[in-house]
């Protein structure tokens, strides 16, 4: 009489046997990590459970790690009333999740998760009231967040992140006084975060990253006391942060990064003695860096860059394990040379006072003072450029090794460089898809070493993949160097170029996708302007250069033409000519680039995005570039100039989308002036933008 079966983490491959109903008092089916399938090729559905039915007794399944593929059978509804774990983690599941699974009324736990499920979240969950964990991430769920997860009073855990879900939060999450954590990060939820959250006085894990959420009030998580993590990064928060997260005295890892959050940091945050993990930056923070943080023992991780920030940094307790990184682009910080800022004012007095009562002492005349003073100038900005270049150096020491691919291994994963895998074509060689012999799918730019320039641009890709790391610009796995043969491997792409999606009959994006595109790719500029101690030029931004991952995510790519400025430099001249139509006039005439070359380059780019229009149209001639022609359009309004397939008079939100338009087209005008000094910077650029983004997400929701 079998009771459980457990055979997990062994080599069993071939089908689930249907056999296995006959044994009537099996209780426990555990058969995860193997290489099990759900039956024949033609059988698509999970008819294993169909046998499973006859146990009545069952109480867990467990399924996980096997390629079952197939798509998760009604039968599912049929098993044992007694059934309370059901693991079906990482099985290549697809289709929709059945309304029938909400007939297991005795679910404890139901795993779901990393599968290819798509739909939306079935209404009849809320029927699961004894459930206490529901994960359901790293699908392709879709729709809102049902309100029927509310009925889930005994849930302990609700994972969703990393799904395509939209709209609001529920409110009524909030009643859910039993849970602990709650992960609805990596979707693309717009609402405001409903107050209610801030009620669940016992939850343990918060984590709302990576969504579109914003904040009608400020966040107020006084009453959070058991309170370990909490993510709100990557969002579109504005407003102050209150003194009240200086009681969370259980948090270990804060996250605010990447929002609009101004006003000071709270003196408050001493109070987060347990704090370990604490990131401020991307926002527009300003004052200084309270010194009562030195207070937090147990603080590894600490990174306020990118703010508006000044003052003396700290330099007592954790603040002495904390690198430049943690600090880079504020508005007038200081401290010690080894974190790249000026030296404070007050050290600047204090030195030269030494300075000149040693001076007095020894008797040295006055004019002695001063060639001591300038000598020992020098001596200190010769250090600081030491030391600038030492850390440089060492960040790029510290990067980890990238892998080596073959020239032999790049033409058996693209047949012999045949043509049907290619993705197109260059002014430095072609692009070809690509998969390893590990199954990872790649692109493969390949360059032809007869155009004059190759080599060069070679030798500059490789270097951008030892310096630049960032979400927003496309990996470089690998470069492959011969003498006769040179490649780069890139993360694949499978959505293509922003050129492709603006010009193809076929393709479509809607305002929202174009905006979080554009927001993406400023984000992007804006880190190699300003995210390394040498600003890195791109020189050619265009739309066939930003490429879109299977989410929609905008990536740059392309830095075969880019320029590094050295120490004290603004602008380059170079006789390297990038894309006519999208140069700055500086650049086309007299070769001079500048990180206001690319803000140029992103202001016609911003244009083409939202009108359609190419700066190369045949409509377009020196006498009215795309800029002029929307310059004096846009007075007339956002119909006469937007991409007519975007914006319809009958649309039904024509008027929010009309502002919206108007406003970013406002922003391309302030981007591509005539004169580099008129142009915004980028970061002002990604916080204009993402303002104009909540501004229409608000609007629509109120609409």
């Amino acid at each position: 009489m079998l009771k459980i079966l457990s055979l997990a983490q062994n080599l069993f491959s071939g089908p689930i046997p249907k056999m296995l109903g006959s044994l009537k008092h099996l209780e426990v089916l555990h058969i995860p990590d193997n290489n099990l399938i759900t039956g024949s090729a033609t059988d698509h559905e999970w008819s294993f459970l169909s046998s499973l039915t006859n146990c009545r007794n069952l109480k867990s399944i467990g399924v996980s790690g096997n390629p079952l593929s197939g798509i998760l059978s009604t039968y599912i509804g049929n098993l044992s009333k007694s059934l309370q774990y059901f693991y079906a983690f990482n099985c290549e599941l697809q289709g929709i999740i059945p309304m029938e699974i909400g007939n297991l009324s005795n679910m404890l736990v139901l795993e779901l998760g990393s599968n290819k499920l798509s739909g939306f979240i079935p209404t009849s969950i809320g029927g699961l009231r004894n459930l206490q964990g529901l994960s359901i991430s790293s699908n392709k769920l879709g729709g809102p967040i049902s309100e029927s997860l509310c009925d889930l009073e005994r849930l302990y855990y609700l994972n969703l992140w990393l799904n395509k879900l939209h709209g609001s939060i529920p409110s009524c999450l909030g009643n859910i006084t039993s849970l602990g954590y709650l992960y609805l990060d990596s979707n693309k939820l717009s609402s405001a975060i409903p107050s209610t959250l801030w009620n669940l006085k016992d939850i343990l894990e918060i984590d709302l990253s990576s969504n579109h959420l914003h904040n009608s009030h400020a966040i107020d998580v006084g009453n959070l006391r058991s309170l370990l993590k909490l993510n709100l990064s990557r969002n579109l928060l504005t407003g102050d942060i209150l003194s009240s997260f200086g009681g969370l005295q259980t948090l270990v890892s804060l996250d605010l990064s990447n929002n609009i959050l101004h006003g000071h940091i709270p003196e408050s945050f001493d109070g987060l003695i347990s704090l370990e993990f604490l990131d401020l930056c991307n926002n527009n923070l300003s004052g200084a860096i309270p010194k009562s943080l030195e207070k937090l023992l147990h603080l590894k991780y600490f990174n306020v860059s990118f703010n508006r920030l000044e003052g003396e940094i700290p330099d007592k307790g954790c603040f002495s394990n904390f690198s430049s990184i943690s600090f880079m682009k504020n508005y007038a910080l200081c401290g010690p040379p080894k974190l790249l800022v000026p030296p404070c004012k007050n050290d600047i007095h204090k030195n030269s006072q030494m300075i000149i009562l040693h001076a007095f002492r020894y008797g040295l005349p006055t004019i002695g003072i001063v060639v001591v003073l300038i000598v020992l100038t020098i001596m200190y900005r010769r250090c600081q450029r030491r030391n600038t270049t030492l850390t440089t150096k060492d960040g790029l020491l510290s990067l980890k090794t990238p892998r080596r691919i073959s020239h032999v291994e790049l033409s058996r994963a693209t047949n012999g460089f045949d043509e049907s895998n290619m993705l197109g074509s260059g002014s430095f060689g072609y692009v070809y898809k690509g998969r390893l012999s590990d199954g990872m799918e790649v692109a493969i730019k390949v360059f032809n070493l007869q155009t004059e320039g190759a080599f060069r641009s070679f030798d500059i890709e490789c270097d951008a993949m030892r310096n630049i790391v960032h979400r927003n610009i496309v990996k470089v796995i690998s470069c492959c160097s011969s003498v006769d043969f040179k490649a780069l491997v890139l993360d694949y792409m499978s959505n293509g170029n922003l050129e492709k999606w603006l010009h193809s009959e076929n393709c479509f994006i809607d305002i929202i996708q174009r905006v979080d595109i554009m927001i993406d790719v400023a984000v992007a500029i804006e880190h190699l302007h300003n995210g390394h101690p040498t600003p890195i030029i791109h020189c050619d931004i265009k739309p066939s250069n930003i490429l879109l991952d299977e989410d929609m995510v905008a990536r740059v790519v392309d830095f075969g033409v880019a320029k590094l400025l050295g120490e004290g430099e603004v602008m380059k001249q170079t006789m390297t000519l990038a894309t006519i139509g999208y140069m700055a006039p500086e650049f086309g005439s007299a070769g001079i680039v500048s990180i206001k070359s690319d803000v140029y380059s992103y202001g016609i780019v911003l244009i083409e995005t939202f009108t359609k229009k190419k700066p190369t149209d045949n409509v377009f001639v020196e006498e009215e570039t795309i800029r002029h022609w929307m310059e004096s359009s846009l007075p007339k309004g956002a119909i006469e100039i937007a991409d007519v397939d975007l914006l319809r008079r009958e649309d039904e939100y024509f008027v929010v989308k009309a502002n919206c338009i108007s406003s970013i087209m406002e922003l391309a005008l302030n981007c591509s002036a005539e004169l580099p000094e008129e142009r915004k910077d980028m970061k002002d650029v990604v916080v204009e933008l993402k303002k104009i983004k909540q501004r229409l997400l608000n609007n629509i929701q109120h609409f």
